[in-house]
């Protein structure tokens, strides 16, 4: 099964979800460092649909300014391009694979699509 992972080194959860990944059986890994090569608006808009989301949901309020931008209330499209202009905006880590898509805070709900 193949499974991509938005990561940033520097999380703890973000750590974590990659290890249970690299542990588990049978999984064709790739690793995307979001903060260097992130995922564009199109693809952020899919990821958070076929997470059952809204993108406000994904969004990283620690040490941005993501509140006082009132993004928290803000529609998919202005906070998709809020994140796709400034990727730290960007709650980690995003999981994908053909079973569907995680927000994996905590760790474990990597799992459920594995």
């Amino acid at each position: 099964m193949k499974a991509t992972i938005w990561h940033n080194p520097n999380c703890s959860k973000s750590r974590q979800t990659l290890e249970i990944l690299q542990q588990s059986p049978g999984v064709d890994l790739e690793v995307v460092a979001y903060l260097k090569t992130p995922p564009g608006a199109d693809k952020l808009a899919q990821l958070y649909r076929d997470a059952g989301m809204a993108a406000r949901e994904g969004l990283r309020l620690s040490g941005t300014d993501a509140k006082e931008r009132g993004l928290t209330e803000a529609d998919d499209a202005s906070v998709i391009a809020a994140m796709d202009a400034d990727p730290k905006l960007i709650e980690r880590p995003l999981v994908e694979t053909e079973k569907g898509v995680r927000l994996c805070r905590p760790p474990e709900k990597v799992r459920e699509i594995l």
